[in-house]
């Protein structure tokens, strides 16, 4: 059986039951990755080491875009980044309004010791740090005000290269530190919002700061940098930003379209050029998106810089290349990922001799089979209803004695069952056989 940990094990079963994709955890579920952990593991050691990374994951629905995303991030938490997932969206997020996707990466910041809004906290812990440094530099610890002062002076040694760019980060940061200082939570907690990128703080807690306005598509890239610089300076090994569904963009108007590709290609060209440090950024898309007309390939400039050429054998892809894709699930991956799921669900089961007896090798690979073959073959559909149903199985095992699971052959799918994108990727229903 696999080892993981009860709380582990509890997220990742409950997450399955919902028929989600988990949130931690994934490093033992993961199946058919290991050819690109070695190319991930580069790359997040040259960000950690203060350059700069960008790559483009494409496939179809059900090949686990996802799935693949979340587990790069927990990989990336486990060795000190923060990190934040954005859904790319029509109306909340829409790329070509920058300060929309740095307002999310605030609200979803995450690390390993925080599970959701961590920003609040690294700010704090920033500030923390000055505090311990200014006291190591030999600021007297019982003299507030002298170590205040000590303080300040190193806030503004390290806020300097943000200064020059967001001089706006700098002055919040400064304000929200003398509101602390001063015990004014009130104003310090409008600053943390402001400085988040959220909208309508009150004009007095602006001014008590000198600053005005909200964040705008031009200031986001340097509250970007100021996070960057404070989350570095708080020990985190950078940040790995995931953008997720980018083929949103095919769907909107035509002119918010090249806005948002120009908005895409301009973040590519800052990462080359070294204006994010520390900064990880993974964008996930369909095929179309990366090669239909609607998509990358409206703005050559962007299909330059993240094209690749996948006309050849998939064994040969380059895990490297500023794009790869995902293949999707194939039935041995479909059934690997089963008895994985079996294994950590009979870890911390009351009833493990009944859950692997029951749910044997065998019968999880007759009910992948079952399963994929009653969504048409189509394999890169089935992990979610596969692995929910599998879940369900599980559970009766446990809680009824005398439960015995039915032929693994005879498994149905029933419609309702399947979510909006997978009736989409399967296409015309009628031509699949579906019990309804």
């Amino acid at each position: 059986m696999i080892d993981v940990s009860p709380r582990r094990r509890r997220e990742i079963i409950d997450a399955l039951r919902r028929g989600t994709v988990p949130q931690r955890g994934l490093d033992v579920m993961a199946v058919g990755l290991d050819r690109f952990q070695s190319a991930i593991d580069e790359e997040l050691s040259l960000v950690a080491d203060g350059g700069a990374a960008f790559k483009a994951v494409r496939g179809e629905y059900g090949a686990g875009k996802t799935f693949f995303a979340r587990w790069i991030t927990e990989t990336a938490k486990q060795r000190g980044f923060a990190t934040a997932e954005v859904q790319i969206s029509e109306t909340e997020t829409p790329v070509h309004r920058l300060e929309t996707i740095y307002r999310r990466v605030t609200e979803n910041l995450t690390t390993e010791a925080i599970p959701a809004s961590a920003f609040r906290d690294v700010l704090d812990g920033w500030f923390r740090i000055l505090d311990e440094d200014a006291v190591a530099a030999g600021a007297d610890p019982s003299n507030l005000e002298h170590l205040a002062d000590r303080a300040a002076v190193l806030l503004e040694q390290r806020l300097a290269a943000v200064t020059r760019t967001a001089p706006a980060f700098a002055a919040a940061l400064r304000g929200y530190h003398s509101a602390l200082r001063a015990g004014d939570i009130p104003t310090a907690d409008g600053l943390a919002a402001w400085l988040g990128g959220q909208p309508s703080v009150a004009s007095s807690v602006r001014r008590s700061a000198g600053i005005r306005g909200d964040i705008d598509h031009f200031a986001a890239f340097g509250f970007l940098q100021g996070l960057l610089t404070v989350l570095r300076d708080s020990d985190y090994a950078g940040l790995v930003l995931v953008l997720d569904e980018v083929e949103t963009l095919q769907r909107v108007r035509s002119d918010v379209r090249e806005k948002s590709l120009n908005a895409l290609r301009q973040l590519i060209d800052e990462v080359d050029a070294g204006r994010f440090p520390g900064l990880y950024v993974l964008i996930t898309g369909t095929p179309a998106f990366y090669d239909g007309t609607q998509g990358v390939q409206r703005l050559a400039p962007l299909a330059a810089r993240i094209g690749v050429d996948f006309s050849g054998d998939p064994r040969w892809d380059n895990p490297r290349a500023p794009q790869i894709r995902l293949l999707g699930f194939q039935h041995a991956g479909l059934v690997e990922l089963g008895l994985r799921t079996r294994d950590i669900y009979a870890s911390g089961s009351s009833a493990s001799d009944r859950v692997l007896t029951l749910a044997s090798d065998d019968y999880i690979a007759a009910f992948a089979t079952a399963v994929a073959g009653r969504l048409g073959g189509r394999v890169g559909i089935a992990p979610r209803i596969f692995l929910r149903k599998l879940v369900d199985t599980l559970d009766k095992i446990e809680q009824f004695p005398d439960y015995v699971p039915p032929d693994a052959a005879t498994a149905q799918v029933n419609s309702v069952e399947l979510n909006a994108d997978e009736r989409a990727a399967l296409g015309d229903l009628d031509s699949i056989d579906i019990d309804v």
